[in-house]
Order: C-alpha cells, then sequence, then structure tokens
C-alpha cells in the first residue's frame, strides 16, 4: 500500500484519490475551499461563485476519453452523471444513420454536460470511499522535502494541521499551483515551464430549453465561424444549453458583449446560435467572459532528468491549455489513471516511477500541449483579421484545408478522421494522412470544382451593426 497525498481537490485530485484508493493506497486530499457542493446541480451552476476557477461556469463537452476513462476506473461515476442529466452523444448522429461500424467508433463519444455534474458525482464518491480522507478547508502550505539523496525527493505535504507523510504527492493544484514554487524554496533544481500568452477571449450565456417546446432545432452544425469570431452552442444536460462566442482580446467590440442585449444580438448573426436561439429558450445567467488565459507546460524534469523524487503533476498543474479543443479533463483522468496504475512502484523504486512518469507525460500529454499552441497561434492571426475574406485569393494549402472540414459533414469516413483528432486519438497528420481520406476528400472537391472556402458567420459590418444596433434589425 502506498500513502498518497494530493495537493488540490478539483476533477484531478479527486479522480486520482478515487481511482488510487480503489486500488488499495491510502490517500490525503488536501483541498482550500471549505465547501463541499451539494446535489443540487443548478444550485451549484448558477449560484455558487468560484473565482479561482474561472472555467467551472463555462461550457465544456467531455471528450471520450473522459468516458473511457470513467468507464474503466469508476463506472458508478459515469453511471451517476447519466442519472444527473448528461447525454452522450456520438459524432456519427450527425448523420441520418450510422455508417458500418469500424473498431475504435464505439468511443467517438461527447458526454454533454455541465462540469459541476462531473464534480459532484466525484464528490459523492471519494466521500464515501473507504482509504480517503479528505480535508475540505485545509489548504496545503509547504512540502517536506528529503535532498540527501542525488535527487530530492518530497516525503510529505505541510498544512496549518501539521506534516502529512506520504510515498508519493500528487499536484493537482491547477494552473495556479504552488508546489513548483515551493521546490525552489527546498533548493531543488527549477522546474521546467513553457509559458505561451493567448490573445483570445471568450464570453458565453447559458439557457434553458422550454419544457412543451423542441429539444434540439435539428440538423445544425455546433459551430459557426467569422473571419473575425467563432459563434458556438454547447448543449448540455437537463435541457439546459450555452451559446459562446470567441473573439480576439484587441476587438473593440468584446467589452460590448458582456452587455445581454448585445451578446444575443450578435449571437443571432451566426447560424448556430441563431438556430438555438430561435428555440425561445429561457436565458439562465448573465454573460460570462473568460480571458487571459496560457497555454503552460510545467515539467518535473529537465535535460538531467526529474529534479525531483516522490512528486509528480497531473491536470493543469502540469499541463494547462486554451479552452478551444476541450482537452482538459480529458488529459487530468488520464494522467490519473496512469499515476494509479502504476502507484504501487512509488515507494519501491521513486526514481523509476518518476522518470517512467515524465517519459508518459511527453508521449501522451505533450503532443497536445503543442497542437494547442500551434492552433491557438493560427487562430489568434484568423481573429485579428478585421475583414470578412482575404484580400487574395485562397491557396491550395487553405482549400484543401477548408475541404477537410466541409467535406467531414457530408463524408463519414472524412468525419471519422476528424473525430478521431477532436476525441485525442490521433493527432491530425496520421488520421487525414491515410490513402483512404485522401481520396474521399479528392473525390468530394472533384464534384466540386468551384469550391472555395467561405465562412457562415457575419461580415464585420453585421457584426458592428449588431453591437451598435444600427442598419438591419437582428
Amino acid at each position: 500500500m502506498t500513502r498518497v497525498a494530493i495537493v488540490g481537490g478539483g476533477i484531478g485530485g479527486l479522480a486520482a484519490a478515487l481511482f488510487l484508493a480503489r486500488r488499495g493506497h491510502s490517500v490525503t486530499v488536501l483541498e482550500r475551499d471549505a465547501r463541499r457542493p451539494g446535489r443540487d446541480v443548478d444550485e451549484e451552476f448558477f449560484g455558487r461563485r468560484r473565482p479561482g476557477v474561472p472555467q467551472a461556469n463555462q461550457p465544456h463537452g467531455l471528450l471520450a476519453p473522459v468516458r473511457t476513462v470513467l468507464r474503466a476506473e469508476s463506472p458508478d461515476v459515469y453511471e451517476a452523471m447519466l442519472r444527473m442529466g448528461a447525454v452522450e452523444r456520438h459524432e456519427f448522429d450527425w448523420f441520418p444513420e450510422h455508417p458500418p461500424a469500424r473498431p475504435g467508433d464505439e468511443d467517438l463519444v461527447t458526454l454533454q454536460t455541465r462540469r459541476i455534474v462531473l464534480e459532484i458525482a466525484l464528490h459523492e464518491a471519494v466521500h464515501g470511499e473507504p482509504g480517503i480522507d479528505v480535508r475540505l478547508g485545509e489548504a496545503a502550505e509547504g512540502l517536506a522535502v528529503d535532498r540527501r539523496g542525488p535527487v530530492p525527493r518530497v516525503t510529505g505535504v505541510r498544512s496549518a494541521a501539521g506534516r502529512h507523510d506520504a510515498d508519493l504527492v500528487v499536484d493537482a493544484g491547477g494552473r495556479r499551483s504552488p508546489v513548483t514554487g515551493w521546490l525552489s524554496e527546498a533548493g531543488c533544481r527549477d522546474a521546467v515551464v513553457e509559458n505561451h500568452r493567448i490573445g483570445i477571449a471568450y464570453v458565453c450565456r447559458w439557457y434553458r430549453l422550454r419544457p412543451d417546446g423542441p429539444r434540439n432545432p435539428g440538423r445544425v452544425k455546433a459551430g459557426s465561424v467569422a473571419a473575425f469570431a467563432v459563434g458556438m452552442v454547447f448543449p448540455s444536460d437537463n435541457g439546459i444549453f450555452a451559446v459562446s462566442l470567441t473573439v480576439s482580446t484587441s476587438d473593440p467590440t468584446r467589452g460590448a458583449l458582456r452587455d445581454p442585449e448585445v451578446f444575443e444580438r450578435v449571437a443571432r448573426t451566426f447560424p448556430a446560435p441563431a438556430a438555438w436561439l430561435d428555440l425561445r429558450p429561457e436565458p439562465l445567467s448573465d454573460v460570462l467572459a473568460m480571458g487571459g488565459l496560457d497555454n503552460r507546460w510545467t515539467g518535473l524534469a529537465d535535460a538531467a532528468g526529474p529534479v525531483v523524487d516522490g512528486l509528480v503533476g497531473i491536470g493543469d498543474a502540469i499541463t494547462h491549455t486554451n479552452p478551444t479543443m476541450g482537452q482538459g479533463v480529458a488529459l487530468a483522468l488520464q494522467a490519473a489513471q496512469w499515476v494509479a496504475r502504476q502507484a504501487g512502484t512509488a515507494e519501491d523504486d521513486p526514481a523509476a516511477f518518476a522518470a517512467g512518469y515524465h517519459r508518459w507525460t511527453e508521449r501522451t500529454l505533450r503532443p497536445w500541449f503543442d497542437t494547442q499552441v500551434a492552433m491557438d497561434r493560427a487562430n489568434e492571426a484568423q481573429l485579428r483579421k478585421p475583414t470578412q475574406r482575404a484580400a487574395r485569393p485562397p491557396s491550395a494549402a487553405d482549400r484543401a484545408k477548408a475541404a477537410l472540414s466541409a467535406c467531414s459533414w457530408d463524408d463519414p469516413v472524412v468525419m471519422r478522421a476528424r473525430a478521431r483528432i477532436r476525441h485525442l486519438q490521433l493527432p491530425a497528420d496520421q488520421a487525414y494522412g491515410t490513402d483512404e481520406v485522401r481520396a474521399r476528400v479528392a473525390s468530394w472537391l472533384a464534384d466540386r470544382p468551384d469550391f472555395t472556402p467561405e465562412y457562415d458567420g457575419p461580415a464585420r459590418e453585421e457584426w458592428e451593426a449588431a453591437v451598435h444596433r444600427t442598419g438591419r434589425a437582428f
């Protein structure tokens, strides 16, 4: 049995605690927030302010790894989420009929739900699990570090209540985790931190469908794109959905979007949000904004190897990413699963455990971090464009990229490739790089010789008119 101390009781910390305890390990969770969420989902989501967790009230679509990990490690948590209203949506639900199944298709499922549903389900399981001591309201304040060996070893966590000795400490403290600072204070080599500031901001508003009305607008894409903005709809649990707008942080109209009337007028210039808003839903929230984002990688190993033994980071403590790809919860649960499965070696050979985890994160997590960084650079440059179309004709590369996306909505083979990227199964070059996908896209283009990349969102003039209520009515 390995003694484990976890810094932070968010989704990653709770999941790690549960997975570990169910393998017979002894777990202590230190969480500064003294409040355990209740069972009323709406009260917890709309009635509770959480300034330290800005993503908590933003829309989520939980990717396939969340479902896969939970069903393997804690099926009771997954079933509890479904009972609370979470909805499974397969990528092939877009088509009138699913194509003939191939291996892996069963995992191409998004769990449509608010984040709080997963949090409540995890709390219920963790607080009822023998072997887990959840210390709500008891923040970790430092690390116990043994520096006698060639590599310092973390041997526990300090709090106001005393010292919690551990064979393994898990940093699940999120993007603001103080743990790397504590390592420096203890004389360890610095963690390797890579940070990329993001010039993208999000605003969203939550709605509830009328109980006597339609449950969705039919076969409508979830997102619409302009040259300078994105409009998205996130169907969620219990007839609730969010409309979200994404803009550059330098957009001069960004502040005006905080006004609910302005937000809705602008949202209606995009086909996807307009279709859902035409269902006359009940607004449930103010307009919620999130910005000031980074993509940040925090590695506890450098060129010489792990900077410390007895400590690993999971979730945002190791890879904090902009939510465009929605990968945060999925990667956190995958990391929690790896730690739980390997924790039995942490006491006997902490150096091998640390080195193994570092190799796994570089192989499994790091490529998705790098993908997010590259995507955000491209998106940020795109969102800064003030006009609907570029002055020059689209290049062959532009046309090919747009064709991949457009073709996926018509062709299940290309949709499957797109879904495998979205659900963190394959990188784009592998998913799209097969002879079959190339042939399908080539055939699609041959049938559309005049295909030109186009935006389905508003021109800038239409956006400005909606913001300032000038020109045509919306």
